[in-house]
């Protein structure tokens, strides 16, 4: 029952409520807001938001009485003077004939105190206006404003824009740098006149880069402007190549842990830079733990937010924060601003308490109610006994340093070359729906939002403005340099330039000579993890550790780098290798065994030494041919013998230089053919010992007339012919020709002579090493004949060298790289044949030279006859 009477009187209420509002032909405002503020009537009303106060208080709440709203302390007179240079701005376009003609403009400017529930109160009011009634019953009519310049905090700006927004109500910021303020979808109807996050971002990234910082700190506030810098930071480091050693949250709560917890990571990290994404607000209390902590020795980078501010500047922190750089928005001039701030009027106007509130809170003036108007110069006489303002030095006079009110101008004036943009449109040619042009009488918001994305123009200092399609401004800054001043103090001087162009990108210009470094070496610092790699080397990444942390390993052979911090080493073309230093890529060297290397002339020395070995054998055998032991060993045959040593000593020489085609297909021909012939008198030489010692017998009368003069000549060119059309076929079908070899030694080009065909190669060798065999098997059966001079014993033990020393050839050319396999084969070819030239000839020179007796046929039968 009492739950049904509950709803009949609610309904009831309701009803006689909504039949009171339906009567009525007002439109009520259903709440005040205690904002601080300045007003100025005009045909078009531009809304100001700004940090004139920065501290928010809050009222003790009791459940008795109805909450008192929040109020405002702690006057920022920087603030205040972007506040009256909108008011300027404002003054000085309604002077202008030139622009808006016949318009007046007006300003409604709030302060927001630093806080987003002040900053959104502030917003609605504009956004809705503060007059208690609307004689409207649909609640229709004109904007209060058309255009609101502020909030400076992106915090705020994100939340007025996501509601504003959605009536497309233009806002034009002057400090929001959030980049997140840039996604046209969720903020069609924002824009600003200082560059966003991102851009400062990589302004900043161009500092590091161009120091050679790759190992820094990161340091941000816990809103949305510390955060989405750092998220944009840590991107482009990346791509920069950097590496973030750590990254800290400065909390909105001033926590003494976490205050302690960063100043302890800072002072762990081998990091010696330090960028910092906050504002004055955040950042004080960890300068006051710097201090404490006594930690020196880091290079603090700066953001714009707190690049120029004075807050940092207390004598306590001067030791610290010299040498910090930084990154400022754009410095300008603007003329009469600077007189316009000394002629301040005041009011008891609750629109416009704020100027009350400055002259309250800055000279301890008091006001009566209801008193009039009164020059700013004689209520500054009165309060402080002073002439004027211009006799105190205050951030609120100084125009040395215009950025912020800088940019408040520029976006007053966006404002205002919108409208008279709107203004200009001639009906028919319009922009909107059927080409129609804006209603002045009734405009809306949204339409001057299509104006002014189209806004361009040049201030008085010469600074063009315009907007983007995401409505951000042409970036451009000022790097800032924390120097020590004659009095002790800091003072912040430009030092570069940082500047977005088309063509280029971001570009940082820098005058190092003005650059003042609080360092005991007033040096530029180091901060790397890992300092660079040289030419010549790579990186290794440290496992676990970012890229920025690693070894150097030298590249290995064949492979180069010619670039500092080179990720991978670089392969060298086919015929080049790297250097000693593995930083460039040189031709290889071309090894063949040449006449002037040590190794090639020995060979070449020994070469000659046979042949002239050979000759003189020759000559010894010429000069006595018709003693009994030259003639007893078949003569022609010897010499026939000899000839064929000559030429296998004398191949040597082919296989020595740099191989040319012709050499390549007569070194082994050569070769070939001369062992055959060499082989082949040994075998005729053997069967003609064996047949004479069988003829010596009853049975073998017949043998030796199978083994004559003639016979034995037909043997020798027979067998030496088939090597000879083994070669003729080798060289026709697959003829070895030159080869640049780099399987053998990768560092260099072995220059060889590539044999064509194996099949050949190995028929040539075969059939030299098929008549060797049959030559030492038949020399060992007959090395027992009954002679006196036994000529089967000098071939067996001649054989069994040259066989010995093939053998072993076969393995040794094998493994054997380069020009080493052409000695090994050299080598083969000269101790064979010093092989057989000293067991078959030797013995027989001994007896001719030094036992003349000896050679005689009777002292070779007489032994025949002893033994028999």
């Amino acid at each position: 029952m009492w739950f049904t009477l509950n709803i009949c009187l609610y309904l009831s209420f309701s009803f006689i409520l909504a039949a009171s509002i339906l009567r009525s032909d007002m439109c009520q405002l259903q709440g005040h807001f205690r904002l601080n503020g300045m007003y100025k009537n005009g045909d078009f009303i531009f809304g100001g938001l700004f940090d004139v106060n920065f501290l928010t208080v809050f009222p003790e709440l009791s459940f008795r009485t109805e909450p008192e709203p929040p109020y405002c302390e702690q006057f920022d007179m920087e603030s205040f003077q972007q506040a009256q240079t909108m008011a300027f701005a404002i003054d000085e376009i309604n002077k202008n004939p030139n622009m808006l003609p016949n318009i007046t403009l007006g300003y409604h400017v709030y302060d927001n105190c630093m806080m987003l529930g002040m900053a959104f109160r502030a917003a609605i009011s504009l956004a809705s206006g503060t007059e208690e009634f609307f004689s409207n019953q649909n609640c229709t009519g004109p904007t209060p404003v058309i255009g609101i310049v502020g909030d400076s905090s992106s915090t705020a700006s994100i939340a007025i824009s996501s509601i504003l927004g959605l009536f497309r109500v233009p806002i034009v910021s002057h400090y929001a740098t959030c980049s997140c303020l840039s996604d046209r979808k969720k903020y069609p109807s924002f824009f600003r006149t200082i560059p966003s996050d991102a851009f400062q971002v990589r302004a900043m990234v161009q500092i590091l880069k161009y120091f050679g910082w790759t190992w820094v700190g990161l340091i941000y506030s816990d809103d949305d402007y510390g955060i989405y810098a750092a998220q944009s930071f840590h991107q482009e480091m990346q791509l920069f190549g950097g590496c973030v050693a750590f990254s800290e949250i400065l909390p909105h709560d001033n926590n003494y842990r976490d205050i302690q917890h960063i100043t302890a990571v800072i002072q762990a990290s081998t990091a010696r830079v330090v960028v910092v994404f906050s504002t004055p607000s955040f950042l004080i209390p960890l300068l006051d733990a710097v201090v404490l902590q006594n930690m020196t020795g880091r290079q603090w980078i700066a953001s714009e937010a707190w690049a120029t501010s004075l807050v940092n500047h207390a004598p306590r922190l001067f030791s610290f924060l010299r040498g910090t750089l930084g990154i400022a928005i754009r410095r300008g001039e603007i003329q009469g601003l600077h007189e316009f701030l000394l002629r301040l009027y005041s009011s008891n106007d609750p629109k416009n308490n704020m100027l009350r509130i400055f002259w309250e809170k800055m000279f301890g003036c008091s006001f009566e109610t209801g008193s009039k108007e009164t020059d700013g110069e004689q209520v500054k006489k009165v309060c402080t006994g002073q002439e004027d303002l211009s006799t105190t030095d205050t951030p609120y006079t100084d125009v040395s340093e215009l950025r912020a009110s800088y940019n408040v101008y520029k976006a007053v004036y966006a404002l205002a070359h919108a409208l008279h943009d709107l203004m200009q449109c001639e009906e028919g040619r319009g922009p909107f729906h059927g080409n129609s042009c804006a209603d002045i009488t009734n405009l809306k918001p949204w339409q001057l939002v299509h104006y002014l994305q189209k806004v361009n123009f040049t201030t008085g200092f010469g600074d063009h403005v315009s907007f983007d399609e995401n409505g951000d401004a042409l970036p451009i800054y000022d790097v800032m340099n924390w120097q020590p001043g004659s009095d002790g103090s800091i003072r912040v001087q430009a030092v570069g330039v940082v500047n977005e162009e088309a063509a280029t990108g971001m570009v940082l210009t820098l005058d190092d000579d003005a650059l003042y470094w609080n360092f005991e070496s007033k040096q530029i610092p180091r901060s790397v993890c890992s300092e660079s790699c040289p030419p010549g080397t790579r990186r290794a990444s440290r496992k676990g550790l970012p890229i920025c942390c690693f070894d150097c390993l030298p590249c290995r052979d064949g492979l180069i780098s010619n670039t500092t911090d080179a990720n991978e080493c670089t392969v060298c073309p086919d015929e080049f290798w790297s250097n000693p230093d593995r930083d460039q890529c040189v031709p290889k060297e071309v090894e063949f065994l040449s006449y002037e290397d040590p190794l090639g002339i020995s060979l070449t020395t020994a070469s000659l030494l046979g042949t002239c070995f050979c000759a003189l054998v020759m000559v010894i055998f010429t000069h006595h041919r018709n003693t009994p032991i030259v003639r007893a060993n078949n003569s022609e045959l010897s010499f026939l013998l000899l000839l064929s040593l000559k030429l296998c000593f004398l191949c040597v020489l082919l296989f020595i230089g740099q191989p040319q085609r012709w050499t390549c297909q007569l070194r082994h021909a050569v070769f070939g053919i001369s062992f055959v012939l060499c082989i082949s008198s040994i075998l005729v030489k053997t069967m003609v010992v064996i047949a004479v010692f069988k003829s010596s017998r009853p049975e073998g009368k017949s043998a030796l007339k199978w083994f004559g003069a003639a016979q034995q000549r037909c043997t020798v060119l027979v067998l030496t012919a088939i090597q000879v059309v083994i070669c003729a076929v080798w060289l026709s079908t697959a003829s070895p020709t030159p080869h640049k070899n780099n399987q053998y030694i990768r560092s260099k080009i072995v220059y060889e002579c590539a044999i064509g065909s194996v099949a050949g190669f190995s028929m040539l060798l075969g059939y030299i090493g098929l008549l060797a065999a049959v030559s030492f098997m038949l020399a060992f059966l007959a090395r027992n004949l009954p002679d006196n001079f036994n000529e089967a014993k000098f071939i067996t033990f001649s054989m069994l060298i040259f066989c010995a020393v093939w053998i072993a050839f076969v393995p040794a050319y094998v493994s054997s790289p380069g020009k080493y396999a052409v000695a090994v084969e050299i080598f083969a070819i000269l101790a064979s044949s010093f092989g057989l030239l000293v067991a078959i000839f030797a013995p027989k020179c001994y007896i001719i030279l030094l036992h003349p007796e000896r050679n005689t046929k009777k002292a070779i039968m007489g032994r025949d006859t002893q033994k028999k």
